[in-house]
């Protein structure tokens, strides 16, 4: 749909191609399509380039020297310690390359703009005096409505409102701002591994109502906007990520929704809530109130209570954050947007508690027959449930993923846990629960594990149950007897980790040698005579 209402968009192009070589600007000054110029490009002995929003041109076919970077140069303010630079009073960004010495050998021409009205979508959230995050890949406008928040927050909203501008950005070059800003203040940034310190600079000197940030990145900028946030101070900013689940799982930004950690419950609590005894929680509370998803200049998505929904996703629920689009008429219209897919949560392939595969001893789509006692239910510790649901779809095995060891007659974990020995591997053993344990955290490896439990035409085998575990110990025993009669070495059949560390165990107990070898899904246990116990599992 094509919009017809209009935005008021200002970019003093011709600032910056009055900075540009005669040769490198030329083409751009005669350009019809000019107002969807994003950048220019420069590298040393390279063709010019120009780079707009749907095409790519070449703006002069000599390359560029070291007279023309000099020239642009000479025509700018000075680089900082972030390689950027700017054009005094206007919003373009000039960034930097530098060689080994330091010359700079390439340039990115950055074309700012300020466009008023960008913030239409969010206008009410903004004017709740909730703190607000923005997120969205680069160059869909998170800093472009940043800018207008500021604007409106002070003009329309009459609220004493800093912008901590790092990279000057936001309010442009020089010592004077940009008027895209309105009357909100800039507090300037000397180094980018300052920005923490001037964000608690502008709350402890400057008493602002709202506090505007471009890109927290740090863990220091992180814990900054925690305590401007206790402040009772209006925080709005943007951040690295797409959505708020990249947050979710970037440890140094975590602490912007809340944390996350891990906890134990005990017996009783676990029982309650239906989970396992190890969970992940929310630390506290988060440092913004409100999440906005850009995925457009007319479509965002809105998390309205962010304390809400990291609990929601971390109990595996689903989530549907508010859509809100612009139409052609410039109203803004909201709905519930379509659940996405997550790491988090409970398997989405389910029927009546099982996973959508095959019946035992049906056949599955690559030729496998699962004998009656596969896995049916696996809990998996550690590892991506979504990569586990794709492994069961893809061999078609007769199993589901469950949310609780109560409920699992099997275990999936990762080497680097199982060593670990964490409350819930120890719960699981003691029960009698087999765990399988993988290399890493793939599809193949998950694949390799529950074919152990497939037989096929060509010999592929395995048994596995309860059961199992009892009569792998009773070949362990029976092979121990034979070494310390025969004084030779025995092999025992091929089990899962589980079962191999209790026949390890075993053979200890008598002093004897063991060791582990050959490939999953064939790996044995082979008992030797010897002195003093030796297990290798390697």
């Amino acid at each position: 749909m094509q919009n017809t209402y209009q935005r008021l968009i200002t970019d003093d192009l011709d600032a910056m191609l009055g900075t540009l070589p005669p040769h490198v600007s030329g083409p751009l000054r005669s350009d019809s399509d000019r107002s969807q110029l994003l950048e220019v490009v420069m590298d040393l002995g390279r063709v010019p380039e120009a780079r707009f929003a749907e095409r790519e041109m070449i703006l002069s076919d000599s390359e560029v020297s070291e007279a023309d970077i000099e020239y642009v140069i000479s025509r700018i303010g000075e680089f900082g310690a972030d390689n950027r630079a700017g054009i005094e009073r206007t919003l373009h960004r000039i960034s930097c390359i530098r060689n080994r010495r330091g010359k700079v050998v390439g340039l990115t021409c950055r074309v700012g703009r300020a466009v008023f009205g960008t913030i239409r979508m969010i206008e009410d959230l903004v004017a709740s005096g909730k703190g607000i995050l923005l997120l969205g890949r680069p160059g869909v406008g998170k800093t472009t409505m940043l800018r207008e928040v500021a604007r409106v927050l002070a003009d329309d909203f009459n609220k004493r409102v800093i912008i901590v501008d790092t990279s000057n950005e936001i309010a442009g070059d020089g010592d004077i701002p940009h008027p895209a800003i309105g009357v909100a203040r800039r507090m300037q940034v000397p180094s980018p591994v300052l920005q923490h310190a001037v964000m608690i600079e502008a709350v402890e000197n400057h008493m602002p109502q709202a506090i505007i940030i471009d890109e927290i990145g740090t863990e220091l900028e992180a814990a900054a906007a925690r305590t401007i946030a206790e402040r009772g101070v209006q925080l709005v900013a943007t951040a690295h990520g797409n959505s708020l689940e990249n947050l979710m799982v970037n440890p140094t930004l975590s602490d912007l929704i809340g944390g996350i950690q891990s906890v134990t419950l005990g017996d009783e609590e676990a029982r309650r809530r239906g989970t396992q005894k190890s969970i992940l929680e929310r630390k506290g509370p988060p440092s913004f109130e409100i999440l906005v998803e850009i995925q457009t200049w007319e479509k965002v998505l809105v998390h309205l209570d962010v304390a809400e929904t990291v609990d929601a996703l971390l109990r595996g629920f689903e989530v549907r954050p508010e859509l809100r689009e612009v139409d052609s008429e410039g109203a803004v219209q909201k709905g519930e947007s379509q659940p996405r897919e997550r790491e988090w949560g409970r398997g989405d392939e389910r029927r009546n508690g099982r996973a959508a595969g095959p019946e035992p001893g049906a056949e599955g789509p690559r030729g496998y027959v699962f004998r009656g006692d596969a896995p049916r239910s696996i809990y998996p510790f550690g590892i991506s449930k979504q990569k586990l649901q794709q492994a069961i779809t893809q061999i078609g095995a007769p199993s589901a993923i469950v949310d609780s060891l109560d409920d699992a007659d099997t275990v999936m974990t990762l080497r680097s846990y199982y060593r670990r020995k964490p409350q819930v591997l120890r719960d699981a053993e003691t029960r009698g629960v087999p765990v399988y344990v993988l290399k890493s955290n793939t599809v193949y490896q998950m694949e390799q594990s529950l074919l152990q439990t497939a037989s096929s035409g060509e010999g592929r085998g395995g048994r596995r149950g309860r059961d199992q575990a009892h009569e792998a110990i009773q070949e362990a025993e029976d092979a121990i007897g034979e070494v310390m009669s025969r004084e030779r070495a025995v092999e025992l059949a091929p089990q899962n980790a589980y079962i191999r560390r209790l026949q390890h165990e075993l053979a200890q107990r008598y002093n004897l040698f063991s060791e582990s070898y050959g490939r999953e899904p064939y790996r044995r246990v082979r008992i030797l005579p010897g002195g003093a116990a030796i297990t290798f599992d390697r």
